[in-house]
């Protein structure tokens, strides 16, 4: 039978490859492990990948579950496998590169339609033209993404001069409570901004009113207050001409940044 091995990569320890590997083998280090399975010819062909693997990765990471049996291998088999093995596989979360003979298939997460492209064509030229690359990746929403997609330009609004929601603003929040409960436990900055009408002081204590009204509204919809932050910026980071009331609209907003 043809050599096939499996290399499993995650973002965060838990995801993918720690449900592939026993339990055991998993390493006690917070990172994620690279799991490493199948069969391979001989000692010199495992012990060549597993250390490409561990200048990638870091050997504290690697997963060491081949198992040297025998295999057919395609001509230059090592070689072609170890160029596979690139910096850039580190972009690739929740990952799978799967190697069986001649045929290769990648499928993970990455941030962008770039990386995806990048990536699978430097597979493609690591090797000759009797392998076969299936490119599975997919690229995955990033968290900012999916807070901005939810909020999509909209003002969330406020009763004249005081810190109580409006309908609308209500109806928007119901829609970035479900998203807020998507990021789990990422941190989020709520962030409230005023127009420069009246005093700057007052302003700064609106804004921070309406932020904690947010915070307030989306907790009681289940997302963990603990992990939502507010601010108030008053009228200091204006997005629009507060000499035009279109612009004034504009910058009475609410933000949500995605913690670092």
């Amino acid at each position: 039978m043809n050599t096939k091995i499996l290399i499993l990569c995650a973002a965060v320890a838990g995801n993918a490859c720690a449900q592939n590997a026993p339990a055991a083998a998993a390493p006690a280090t917070p990172v994620a492990p690279i799991v490493v399975s199948g069969t391979v010819g001989d000692d010199a062909a495992k012990a060549a990948l597993l250390a490409r693997l561990r200048t990638v990765y870091g050997a504290e990471r690697v997963v060491d579950q081949l198992a040297v049996g025998r295999v057919t291998t395609p001509p230059n088999w090592n070689e072609h496998v170890a160029r596979l093995v690139g910096p850039n596989l580190k972009l690739v979360t929740r990952g799978q590169l799967q190697v069986d003979g001649t045929n290769i298939s990648l499928r993970g997460d990455v941030a962008s339609d770039a990386q995806r492209q990048q990536i699978a064509g430097e597979l493609a030229l690591a090797l000759d033209t009797s392998y076969t690359v299936n490119n599975g990746l997919r690229v995955a929403a990033s968290e900012q993404g999916m807070l901005d997609a939810a909020l999509a330009n909209r003002i969330i609004e406020f009763e004249s001069g005081k810190a109580t929601l409006a309908d609308s603003g209500k109806a928007i929040l119901d829609q970035m409570s479900a998203v807020l409960l998507r990021l789990k436990d990422k941190r989020v900055e709520v962030i409230g901004h005023t127009d420069n009408a009246g005093s700057r002081a007052g302003n700064l204590s609106l804004s921070q009113a309406r932020a904690e009204a947010v915070k307030a509204y989306v907790a009681a919809h289940g997302v963990n207050p603990d992990m939502i932050a507010v601010s108030g910026e008053g009228p200091d980071r204006p997005v629009a001409d507060n000499r035009t009331p279109e612009g004034r609209a504009r910058n009475r907003r609410i933000e949500f940044k995605v913690g670092q």
